[in-house]
């Protein structure tokens, strides 16, 4: 079996570097300059415990298929599409993503399709470098194929991500876990916005009351902190790397690149859809899709808006849908 990661960042290229470390057959897809210090120097892969150079393959885009090809897609949501085309449509899709809509996406182009819940705290803000904070292993993975219901190719996920860095665990009920972890990435937004002042948690448990109300309402369930604290123990505590500084998470990092896109429409701006669609007001998250839109497409760098402004934006949107 050959894993072809698409998408070799923070999360794709921790996953991907973490099955070349456990003897799997794993080819990198990236591009411009990541993709060429890929190429000429390897994959440096920094963790707590050290740093190791991985000569992993690297490619550009779509490949010939070879039996036994698996995508694992670890893109930005508002990447999906454009990152699945020209790739056969006879091949299983792994969708180790954000959000929630990935997965009936990629439905609609391949039969088999798998979701997983990924808890990776990693980092990649310089071509041919990931610094994965975890510790004692670099991430947990909850694996389940779409819409529901495990099989044989989850049960060869799970041994196969599980044997090297990695805690990876069936899941039939995967995108029940995944619902769960939109509601903790309801604040990447905020923070990508305004950093960590003091008061930014309150911001976040607006837009997580809102996004329970509106789940509660769509009758979709979604694990619990609680639940989630349980299961994942002290397996991935994030840790600090000699010499790394460890900036934000998914969003913060696509204004630091300014990359031009951040995930806000499939995080927030989910909440959002399902709100207009069952009748539930979603003025917290609209606010913050709209500011991360903004952001990202005029290239601010994170943490530039006063947590003030945020907030009289916040409250001259809810004070309007309340008239």
């Amino acid at each position: 079996m050959r894993y072809i990661v698409i998408g070799a960042g923070a999360v794709g290229g921790t996953i991907g570097a973490r099955l070349h470390q456990g003897g799997h057959d794993v080819l990198l897809v990236a591009r411009g300059a990541h993709l060429a210090a890929l190429r000429d120097d390897g994959l440096r892969l920094i963790t707590p415990e050290g740093e190791e150079t991985l000569r992993i393959p690297a490619t550009g885009g779509p490949v010939p298929p070879r039996a036994g090809d698996v995508l694992i897609l670890a893109t930005k949501s508002q990447d999906t599409v454009a990152a699945l085309d020209g790739w056969s449509r006879d091949l299983p899709v792994v969708l180790a993503q954000n959000g929630v809509a990935n997965e009936r996406t990629a439905l609609r182009r391949f039969a088999a399709v798998q979701g997983v819940c990924v808890w990776l705290p990693a980092q990649h803000l310089e071509p041919g470098v990931v610094a994965a904070h975890g510790h004692p292993y670099s991430g947990m993975l909850h694996v389940g194929r779409y819409p529901q219901g495990v099989d044989d190719l989850t049960a060869q996920l799970v041994a196969d991500l599980g044997k090297h860095g990695l805690v990876a665990r069936a899941a039939p009920d995967v995108m029940r876990w995944k619902h769960g972890k939109l509601l903790g990435n309801l604040g990447n937004a905020v923070e990508a916005l305004v950093g960590h002042p003091d008061g930014m948690a309150a911001v976040v448990e607006r837009a997580r009351a809102e996004a329970r109300a509106v789940l509660d309402r769509a009758g979709i369930a979604y694990s619990t902190p609680e639940e989630e604290a349980e299961v994942r123990g002290h397996q991935v505590d994030a840790q600090p790397i000699e010499g790394v500084r460890r900036g934000g998470g998914s969003s913060w990092q696509s204004l630091a690149r300014g990359a031009g896109s951040i995930e806000a429409d499939h995080l927030n701006g989910e909440i959002v859809l399902l709100g207009r669609l069952h009748g539930v007001p979603t003025p917290v998250n609209e606010v913050l899709q709209r500011e991360a839109n903004r952001h990202a497409r005029e290239k601010l760098p994170p943490a530039s808006m006063p947590l003030e402004t945020l907030n009289a934006l916040i409250d001259e949107r809810c004070a309007a849908g309340s008239r």
